[in-house]
């Protein structure tokens, strides 16, 4: 069997593992359950692809986020690895077939969020598959405690019973102590073993400064800081406004958020990335799955709602190990906003049904049906239609996701899809019988292989249309020809926000809202606010070592490089400073002095306080010893 680090040399192109990252690959192919906690950009993907790697069989993941998981199997794609993702993008056949590829096929790693297990077709295939191992990403999910979580992610234990014997990897970069223990819990971990990468990055700089005019300190920031960096903000409207003001001030900038086209987002992320643009200012929906490591600051011009966030998001900078920055900026205002957000974010039960039943007649789903049926989703055309407040609905459609109801996939974007229906031999009658489509056949053939008999391919028509010589037009209508004689199915792109159903529509009415748990959701959200409110406002801990407290890790020092360390240190210098020149005032109107004589003349001071003023003293020669060996101005 070949080793780990062969493994990550062939795939990846790396000599060495990082701290933890082998000692959870060998837990994982020992054959347990592993939880493993690693700082954000820590490398835990690695961790549980690699010994998939080593073994027979395919590996699941659970992830939420469908950019993500299509990252992800892009990414394997791109070193050869076979993968592939269900998500609510897909039709049924295309589902059909990703499942028979994972039995049947040479797939290595399946991709699907929570949801999807608990489905028919899910559950039957399983118990076909030799699964070799269950991965859960971003696992704080699973627990209320943590700052995102996913109801639908308690049905991983369920799943677990038809796999008994498979192992389970949890893997987050963001958990509390009763976050981990959570996931322990709720994912029903035998015997398990934990690994947990210290959260302190030393290359990395947290300050917060309190400042009504937030502009102004930003562009100063950005000036003294070079290099990339990203500026996170709450509101769509504020990344273009902030973008277009550092434009004119000579600073690159575009901003990004979920509402864009899927060119667009795609567009603004790539010339960030290449270094064409140096900032990017964005919601909380860019970052994830982007893996720049010389990113120099990131900078929060509005308050996370957790520190969670604040810590996954600031630690998006200096990946490189490089120094980098991570700074915060707050006004009094703020801090009122972030409480009062959080009661924004839980609407009354009342309206919660109201949104529901709203949502069955937009898209004339009767009772009882719909279960995974995806649909087209303007905000504003939905809320214009009946009468809604846009930010109250926004709202109610999230906690609506979190209680398992619906899943709005804000990002959405599915590229064109291919697969032949009809195998060699009824293809090549086709061509004969249309000989007009034969060169296009053959076109498509070249470009995108054999793959297409057996799974949907991922297809650009103006790609196809520059080969072929033709127009975009044509080549669409020519696709959707060969769909419609079924020798292909053909589904074109979609980049418009997506909203799924995930369970069969309820009489909105009886809709079974857990108003307990909803309840205590609240509460640790106020109080994940006050954590953030607390953090901002000290003026005098170590940045640190409070975001270190917070993941229950107490043994780490003080980071000597954040803002409240750095004004110590001033601090410091500066009483070290007034205590030199009080010393030569001493010996200038007393004469020479013996060292432990003169020290007691300052009994306020310790001695160690004493010594670090009268060092720089000696060393600059201002200060001498004379033959009785006391200490005497330097006359010279």
């Amino acid at each position: 069997m070949s080793s780990p680090e062969y493994i990550l040399k062939q795939y990846w192109n790396h000599d060495f593992f990082r701290p933890v990252q082998k000692e959870a690959i060998l837990s994982v192919l020992d054959g347990n359950d592993t939880l493993l906690l690693l700082p954000t950009g820590g490398g835990k993907s690695v961790c549980f692809q690699v010994p998939v790697l080593m073994m027979e069989g395919v590996c699941i993941v659970v992830t939420p986020l469908v950019a993500l998981m299509k990252d992800q199997v892009e990414q394997l794609k791109r070193r050869h690895i076979s993968a592939a993702a269900i998500h609510s993008g897909m039709n049924k056949h295309e589902i059909d077939i990703t499942l028979d590829n994972c039995i049947h096929g040479n797939t290595r790693f399946l991709y699907v969020s929570p949801e999807r297990l608990r489905t028919d077709i899910m559950i039957e295939r399983v118990k076909q598959m030799n699964v070799c191992l269950l991965a859960v990403d971003e696992a704080h999910c699973i627990s209320a405690w943590g700052y995102d979580f996913r109801p639908s992610y308690l049905m991983i234990a369920d799943f677990r019973l038809l796999i008994p014997k498979v192992p389970v990897m949890a893997l987050t970069a963001t958990a509390t102590e009763a976050v981990r223990k959570d996931i322990i819990d709720k994912l029903q971990m035998k015997s398990v073993r934990v690994f947990k990468q210290s959260f302190a990055r030393a290359n990395l700089s947290y300050s917060v400064f309190e400042e009504e005019n937030k502009e102004r300190k930003l562009l100063q920031i950005l000036k003294n800081v070079r290099g990339t960096s990203i500026v996170y903000v709450k509101t769509r409207k504020r990344t273009k406004d902030l973008a277009q003001w550092l434009s004119k001030q000579g600073v690159t900038a575009q901003n990004y958020h979920a509402g864009l086209t899927f060119k667009d987002r795609s567009d603004r992320q790539n010339a960030w990335i290449k270094n064409q643009v140096r900032v990017v200012v964005a919601t909380n929906a860019f970052g994830m799955g982007i893996d720049k490591p010389d990113v120099r600051s990131v900078i929060h011009f509005d308050l996370p709602e957790s520190l969670e966030a604040y810590y996954q998001e600031a630690g998006r900078a200096g990946r490189d190990m490089k120094k980098a920055y991570a700074v915060a900026l707050f006004n009094q205002i703020d801090l009122e906003e972030l409480t009062a957000s959080v009661e924004r974010k839980y609407p009354a039960t009342e309206f919660l049904k109201r949104v529901y039943q709203a949502l069955a007649n937009y898209y004339k789903i009767p009772t009882g049906s719909g279960e995974f049926a995806s649909f087209d989703f303007d905000i504003q055309q939905f809320t214009g239609t009946f009468g809604l407040p846009v930010s109250d609905t926004h709202h109610a459609l999230k906690l609506l996701e979190e209680e398992g109801f619906v899943q709005l996939s804000e990002n959405f974007s599915d590229p064109s899809k291919l697969m032949l229906l009809v195998d060699n031999r009824q293809l090549y009658d086709f061509q004969i019988r249309y000989p007009e489509l034969d060169t296009f056949i053959k076109v498509i053939l070249r470009i995108y292989g054999g793959e297409l008999f057996s799974e949907y391919v991922r297809i650009s028509e103006s790609e196809l249309a520059q080969i072929y010589y033709a127009p975009l037009a044509e080549v669409i209508s020519k696709l959707n020809f060969l769909k419609e004689r079924e020798i292909a199915d053909y589904e074109p792109r979609r980049d418009k926000p997506q909203l799924t159903f995930m369970t069969p529509r309820y009489d909105a009415t009886l809709l079974p809202l857990n108003i307990h748990e909803i309840d205590k959701r609240k509460e640790r959200d106020r109080q994940k606010a006050r954590s953030v409110v607390q953090y901002a406002a000290n003026d005098n801990r170590c940045r640190t070592l409070m975001l270190l407290e917070y993941f229950n890790e107490f043994d780490a020092s003080e980071c000597g490089v954040c803002d409240n360390c750095l004004k110590k240190k001033k601090e410091k210098m500066a009483v070290q400073d007034s205590l030199s020149e009080e010393i030569l005032l001493f010996l200038a109107r007393n004469g020479p002095q013996d060292p432990r004589i003169l020290s007691q003349m300052f009994e306020s001071i310790t001695e160690r306080v004493f010594l670090l003023a009268l060092r720089p003293l000696i060393e600059n020669e201002r200060i001498t010893y004379n033959a009785e060996g006391n200490l005497t101005l330097n006359e010279r």
